[in-house]
């Protein structure tokens, strides 16, 4: 298999996904967001500043964990948590974050606009922009405003300012679409800070080279406590950032299986899940050709997931090439199970996971009694402080 790490081309392809399919007048601020990048990540003083941050601000590197409990009552294989849950703002999106604002700083950049889902990326990019003095607005469906309350409370508190989107279907694919009409209007003075692995090139080269200190991480710590490289990787997938921060690191490793939890949702009803590797066909949408869920006239279809983070019909670019060439593999897990996984995670372990995490480990939980003698690593994440009370309504706590 030829060198995956090499990717995407010069125009932005991860084989035939990727690409920039933008309005012309956004093709201009896009060439200079990744000659911006192309300088950054050369420049010695700009690294410097962001592996800085990464320690003294984030805590990295966050542990990797052996959860002994679940793993002896699970038999099998020995499960290690690699804990994004435990990084400043309770996820893996402050990597990528910090990254976005420290680049819009050195581009002169006055203002930050994004969307979110379940809220954590707007979170991190509210702390990142406080951080750098830089102005921040958020876009955030109004069906995940009111799931997600703690964390539009947080973003206020940091100084961002929420837009409640209530158009469409009112959640993530929504909050884009809302982001970007915002971003055309004034681009030249603002950066948009995507939260994933999607969108037009750069964005999902970019945050996944930001991203990818987690399976860096992972390699020396697994190393260290193994003696040898996992068996299997696993993360939960929507856009898709967690899991490339995950797999990127070791795709040249042929032997180690990694696997995409997608979100089924209450069925594979059109409208009841988000398991766009699953069930979508390639189309394009947000500045990118991936794979989309879409109806007979190519639209993006509704979707669902009890995790607002993963309830997105399209997929990083990254994913799609990689599911083609069957490097990866992408699986689903339902709501009731994931829902189960939450609730396991915290009784046996202590730790409670965010519900776009509980997927994974959900889908770990059924093939680990399979892999006897084997070490699987699940990317848990995000914390699920903002889901504690969606779920104790859930399960009537």
């Amino acid at each position: 298999m030829k060198n995956l790490k090499n990717q995407p081309n010069k125009k932005g392809f991860f084989g035939e996904y990727g690409g920039q399919f933008v309005p012309e007048e956004l093709k201009n601020a896009l060439a200079e967001v990744a000659v911006a990048y192309e300088e950054a990540k050369k420049d010695k003083k700009f690294i410097s500043e962001y592996n800085d941050l990464l320690k003294n601000y984030v805590g990295r590197p966050s542990p990797l964990y052996f959860a002994k409990n679940l793993s002896e009552k699970l038999g099998g294989a020995k499960i290690y948590l690699k804990r994004e849950d435990l990084n400043h703002t309770g996820a893996h999106k402050i990597n990528h974050c910090l990254g976005e604002a420290l680049l819009a700083k050195r581009m002169g950049k006055k203002k930050l606009i994004a969307e979110t889902g379940a809220g954590q990326h707007g979170v991190a990019l509210a702390t990142a922009a406080a951080l750098m003095g830089i102005e921040c607005e958020i876009h955030m469906g109004a069906i995940d405003v009111a799931k997600q309350k703690p964390n539009v409370i947080r973003m206020k508190m940091l100084g961002a300012k929420v837009v409640e989107v209530k158009s469409g279907g009112q959640c993530l694919k929504d909050a884009v679409d809302s982001a970007f009409g915002a971003y055309i209007k004034d681009y030249k003075t603002t950066f948009f800070g995507i939260g994933s692995v999607v969108g037009p090139h750069p964005y999902p080269m970019m945050v996944r080279d930001f991203q990818s200190i987690i399976g860096k991480e992972t390699r020396k710590q697994i190393l260290e406590q193994e003696k040898k490289l996992p068996d299997c990787l696993i993360a939960c997938v929507g856009g898709g950032s967690n899991a490339m921060g995950l797999f990127y690191e070791f795709l040249g490793d042929e032997k180690i299986q990694m696997i995409g939890v997608e979100p089924g949702g209450k069925s594979f009803k059109k409208g009841e899940h988000a398991a766009t590797l699953t069930l979508g066909k390639p189309g394009t949408l947000h500045g990118m050709f991936t794979y989309l869920l879409q109806n007979e006239k190519g639209e993006p279809s509704s979707v669902h997931s009890i995790a607002s983070g993963l309830d997105y019909p399209g997929v990083g670019p990254n994913h799609a090439h990689l599911k083609d060439i069957g490097r990866v593999e992408y699986v689903t897990v339902n709501d009731e199970e994931a829902l189960k996984a939450f609730q396991e995670l915290s009784i046996l372990e202590g730790i409670i996971p965010a519900l776009e995490s509980a997927h994974a480990v959900a889908y770990a939980m059924k093939i680990a009694p399979k892999l006897k003698n084997k070490a699987i690593v699940v990317n848990l994440s995000g914390r699920g402080d903002k889901d504690v009370d969606y779920v104790a309504e859930k399960i009537k706590l």
